[in-house]
Parts: C-alpha cells; structure tokens; sequence
C-alpha cells in the first residue's frame, strides 16, 4: 500500500469512529508506529484531523471542545498533575532565591508541594524564598506562608484560567531575572515547541522564559507531541521537562537528546 493510499484509510477510519490509536493503526496497516506518526503529522498539517495524545480524532471534535476553563481542567488528569508537582520541588533554588510560577493547574500543584516541602525542610535550611506568579489561584494560596516573599502580577484576569495577562504584566515580568521559572503549557513538540491557545497568555510565558536561568516545564503526558494555536518558546528553551509515565518513550528520548532532562513523576 502506498503512503497516499494509507493516509486516506487512515482519514476514513478516524471519519467514521471518531478517533483511532496509533498501535490500533500500526496494527491494522502492518507498519510501524512511527510511520502512523509521520502519517497523522502529514493529515493534522492538511486538516484532516487532529493528533492527540496515543493517536488522533476528527478535526471538528477539537474545535468544538475548544480551550478548557480551569475548573474543566483541574478535573483532570489529578494523580499525574500531583504528581508532576512533588517532583517539581527538587528545582527549587537549594539556597533561596527567586520562582516564576506560571498559570494552570500544573503549577498550582507545584506550588501545593512548595508549602510541604519548605515545612520539612531540616534545620539549617531556613532561608527565604521570593515567588512571583500571575496566577489568581496560586497567589491566594501562598498568601501570607512563612520564609515566603510573595509578588503577585498584575494586569487584566483572563476568567478562563484566572492569569493576569496583557501589556502590564509582560512589562513586568521583562524587569526580572529568576532563578527558576515553572511554565505549564498546552502542547510540547519538537517542530513547534511550547504552545498555547490564547495570545494574551502566550506573550507572558514569553517573557517568563526568557526571564528565568532554568526553565522547567510541568506537563502531563497528556500534551505531548500536541501543538496548538500559538508557539511561545522553543524546544531548546527548555532544561526541564517533568512529565508522567504515559509519555512515549520515542518522544521521550528524542527530548533527552537535544539536551533536555526528563523526569518522570
């Protein structure tokens, strides 16, 4: 069969049952799953449909889904997210220091596991620590922690993921210079990099990155190989990528050899 003739099997397939796995397709067509990837990556840039983590699903069904609210979101993947944000604590600055904590549901984990980790901390170890976010939620919830400088931005609040966001904050964040930034993000790919659906958000975590001497991203597998609207860093931006299990392994690898270090929680 030839790669055309596959490519439209494929796109029937996913037209009819409304998405389709990449082992089920691999299977199906005796090829291997990188080239089902290859594949997919070819029908998602004509609009055929649109990959998802494990496979793809119709075009439409993505569109009418749309960008989730952060109520949707903090539903879901609950035991992966937890657990991205204890191992995100090891990154902390060992000796104090200043954090960027980004919007999302990921990183509020993270900043959950802040508070524990910095209570158990042994003595001699006592030292301050300066965290600036702009993210409604995460500041309500260090408000007022011992040993904690907190520094909330300011600027317009996106409802939708209660972030401040806009010219305000941008220029705000383009003042500082982190030790550590944790960054959430919509999709990770190689091609595209670090993305997002909103422009507003996007020019934040812009400027977020580029603030900060170690970027360490928390994403659930979830958002792997997965690219959205708008790209606001790229692959080789990252020093860290905290991520859980489910993660392929290709993918997985392909990251560590441009230089990335994955953890997985």
């Amino acid at each position: 069969m030839y790669a055309e003739e596959r490519q439209q099997a494929i796109v029937d397939e996913v037209r009819v049952a409304g998405r389709a796995s990449v082992a089920a397709l691999a299977e199906k067509f005796d090829v291997t799953s990188e080239t089902v990837r290859r594949d997919l990556a070819v029908l998602e840039r004509t609009g055929h449909l649109q990959r998802v983590h494990g496979g793809a699903v119709r075009a439409e069904v993505m569109r009418v889904v749309g960008e989730l609210g952060i109520d949707e979101r903090e539903s879901s993947q609950v035991e992966q997210k937890a657990a991205i944000g204890r191992a995100a604590v090891r990154f902390l600055p060992p000796e104090g220091g200043s954090v960027l904590f980004d919007a999302g549901t990921t990183t509020y984990r993270a900043a959950e596991a802040t508070i524990t980790y910095r209570a158990a901390e042994p003595t001699g170890r006592d030292h301050d620590l300066t965290i600036i976010t702009n993210s409604l939620p995460i500041a309500g919830l260090l408000a007022g922690r011992p040993r904690t400088g907190l520094h909330a931005l300011g600027g317009r609040v996106r409802g939708l993921t209660q972030a401040t966001v806009g010219a305000d904050t941008v220029a705000a964040v383009t003042r500082l210079r982190v030790s550590t930034a944790f960054i959430g993000t919509n999709g990770l790919s190689e091609a595209h990099g670090l993305s997002t659906p909103d422009p507003a958000e996007a020019a934040v975590k812009t400027a977020m990155v580029a603030a900060a001497r170690q970027v360490v991203v928390l994403a659930d597998s979830s958002k792997m190989q997965r690219e959205d609207l708008l790209s606001f860093a790229g692959i080789d931006d990252v020093d860290v990528l905290i991520t859980d299990d489910r993660i392929d392994p290709a993918f997985s690898a392909a990251l560590s050899a441009r230089g990335i270090e994955v953890v997985i929680a």
